[in-house]
Order: structure tokens, then sequence, then C-alpha cells
């Protein structure tokens, strides 16, 4: 019986944290901290982002360094290959499923713009409160041999009111 009642009591939080999980979230700041405490930011600083866990689990995420320079193309998929490496060099883009398991959100990648990662599951340990949602990376070794975290704080982006919506706006 008590473990009935507590394998429910735990349905019903996990319950609320989805809940609460969904909908669209805006970057605030992709840090990255390795060991000796220095912080970098893959994208700059002024990186921005956004997160949405749609309420049948879907969940998708785009990050994108800020001013980044325009091809000499109007073709997404042609112009200069040095060119696009470059750009999609500045953008982070993946889309699948999501669950959460305990206090760990699984993103299930299904496409994402850095193909290695289709397929996979990407763990991320979470904490949240106050319209806030910050997500990590377990610790992980980079290029240059660096252990790090990776720490990407998002905040609830408020629905539009009626009537603000592109092109609609009153101003």
């Amino acid at each position: 019986m008590w473990l009935l009642l507590d394998t429910m009591r735990v349905r019903r939080e996990t319950r609320g944290v989805t809940d609460w999980l969904r909908g669209t979230w805006k970057l605030i700041a992709w840090r990255r901290i390795a060991t000796d405490g220095t912080v970098s930011y893959p994208l700059g600083a002024d990186a921005r982002g956004l997160l949405i866990y749609t309420p049948n689990g879907g969940m998708a995420v785009q990050i994108t360094g800020a001013n980044r320079r325009a091809l000499a193309t109007d073709d997404p998929l042609g112009g200069d290959a040095e060119a696009r490496a470059g750009a999609y060099s500045s953008y982070l883009s993946y889309f699948g499923t999501y669950e959460l398991q305990g206090e760990t959100v699984v993103h299930r990648i299904d496409g994402s713009l850095y193909p290695n990662w289709c397929g996979e599951k990407q763990v991320r340990p979470f904490t949240a409160g106050h319209g806030e949602l910050v997500l990590r990376t377990p610790p992980m070794q980079i290029g240059d041999g660096t252990t790090v975290v990776n720490e990407l704080a998002w905040a609830r982006e408020e629905p539009q009111r009626s009537g603000t919506a592109l092109g609609n706006s009153a101003a």
C-alpha cells in the first residue's frame, strides 16, 4: 500500500514538473565552465536561442551566435562551402522527444545540424524555478582536452497577446 501511494506521489510530482517544463524558453546564456573555473561562451555572450517542449513530448532547440554574416547566395545549400561551414559553425539546432527522469530531462534526438547526434540521447540534469530553467551537460572533454560542463540558462517566454503577432502590432 505504501509503495503504491509513494509511486502515485512521484507520478504526480513528475507530472507537475512536466507541466511546468512545457512551453517556449528563451536563451539567457550558454556558459562553458572548465574544471579550473574558467568560463567561456561557445557562441558568444550575446548568443540567442529558443527551446520548445510540447505537450505531446516533442522538443526542439535552436541556438545562434549574434551578428552572423550573411552568405553571398540566396541558396541555403549553395555558394561557397567554406563560407557555409563558417556560418553553420555558429548555429546549433536539433529536435526530437523528451522525457523527465527524476532531476534530469532526456532529449532523444531525431534530427540535428550536427549529424553525430542523430539517434542519440542527451541526459541533462536541470534546476528550475522562478521562470528560469538551467540545463547542464555531464562533464565532457572538448577538442583541446579541457574538461567542461555546458550550462544553458533559459527564461520562460511569455505567450504573445492577441494582436501582437508578426505584422499585427499596433505600433
